[in-house]
């Protein structure tokens, strides 16, 4: 568990809408494109995520937004982990490491018993390596929601 006092893991609130969609939308742009899937939920994360049973969390530094971590509603206990980024100007301070962490220990005392997730091996190869020691397992990719998903994890608690 991270243990950085300048890192505070709070619930999404309405003010915190246009730093979701900021850090959301420059990971994305950066090795990608936005896709409609994007679009639905950086612009409307209350009513996208929230309002059908998701959970958003935002990560802390100092008081300044700096990273992200939702998980969308799919019902019988199932979630799927979308938008867990940090900002580059905060990227190497363990921000998405205590995210992670924290969001993790907080949706299984939600109830949830089963965190799925869709990501890219190239283009995120450093949040891949850091599902594995979230303890996530690669399952069959399936169908994606995104082109640039080349891997599906899942964790089960």
């Amino acid at each position: 568990m991270v243990k950085d006092p300048k890192i505070e893991i709070v619930e999404y609130r309405p003010q915190h809408h246009q730093r979701f969609k900021e850090i959301n939308v420059q990971w994305i742009t950066r090795d990608f494109v936005m896709e409609e899937e994007d679009n639905k939920t950086v612009d409307d994360p209350e009513g996208y995520i929230l309002k059908p049973g998701g959970k958003i969390f935002i990560a802390l530094y100092n008081n300044e937004v700096a990273g992200t971590c939702g998980y969308q509603n799919f019902g019988k206990d199932g979630f799927e982990m979308i938008k867990m980024a940090v900002d580059e100007k905060y990227r190497g301070l363990k921000i998405g490491k205590a995210i992670g962490e924290e969001s993790l220990k907080r949706m299984k005392e939600y109830g949830a018993k089963r965190i799925f997730l869709f990501s890219n091996t190239k283009g995120s190869a450093t949040a891949v390596q850091l599902y594995h020691k979230f303890g996530f397992k690669e399952i069959p990719l399936g169908k994606a929601d995104f082109a640039r998903a080349d891997i599906k994890m899942e964790l089960f608690f």
